[in-house]
């Protein structure tokens, strides 16, 4: 039996292209869905980490109510598929669980790096301004985790080109979907080399 958990952002609802069509892909792949809908965070989070951190604690909050009754024992495969400050979360709750899962990271904030202790890709944009370039590639450095970046891209990894960022959103969906049905996924410019 398998299982796809999606963790959405702030205000990148599970509805945005990302958790939309990833989530597509894992029910084709098999998997029983579940959306962890949290919300009611405050405005103005961006740069006040206060405010950060009571975001991830309010998600938090809800993610332990809105799974408390998931069996994941009864799982051979539990994928967490996440955006933002959901990263956070569900790592956080993968490892206060003690669940072995795999991730599928879009655009982590840099409080997640520390927490991931599960198997994953990661998707990053180079201008994504909640998790500036030079410190990702400082945290990932000497992490052992597969990660493509999108140039250009923001924390949407989209660059305000639309047709760039179709482009951009059928590579980092094909990549997804290598990685949801187990399959080796190829290095592209953009990636960590194996």
């Amino acid at each position: 039996m398998k299982i796809a958990c999606f963790f959405p952002g702030i205000g990148y609802t599970a509805d945005r292209p990302l958790l939309y069509y990833s989530r597509k892909i894992a029910k084709e792949a098999g998997y029983e869905i579940k959306i962890v809908p949290y919300g009611g965070f405050e405005s103005g989070i961006f740069g006040d980490s206060d405010k950060m951190r009571k975001a991830f604690d309010t998600a938090l909050g809800q993610t332990e109510e809105i799974l408390k009754d998931i069996v994941f024992d009864k799982y051979d495969d539990i994928l967490f598929v996440s955006k933002s400050v959901g990263t956070a979360v569900s790592s956080c709750y993968a490892d206060v669980k003690k669940l072995k899962i795999r991730n599928v990271l879009y655009t982590p904030v840099p409080q997640t790096m520390p927490l991931i202790k599960n198997e994953g890709i990661i998707f990053h944009g180079t201008a994504d301004p909640w998790y500036e370039h030079d410190a990702f590639m400082a945290d990932v450095k000497d992490k052992d985790f597969r990660y493509y970046l999108t140039e250009g891209g923001d924390h949407s990894l989209e660059t305000g080109d639309m047709d760039r960022d179709f482009e951009n959103l059928k590579e980092i969906m094909r990549i997804t979907e290598k990685f949801i049905n187990r399959k080796q996924i190829e290095n592209i410019d953009a990636s960590r080399p194996n």
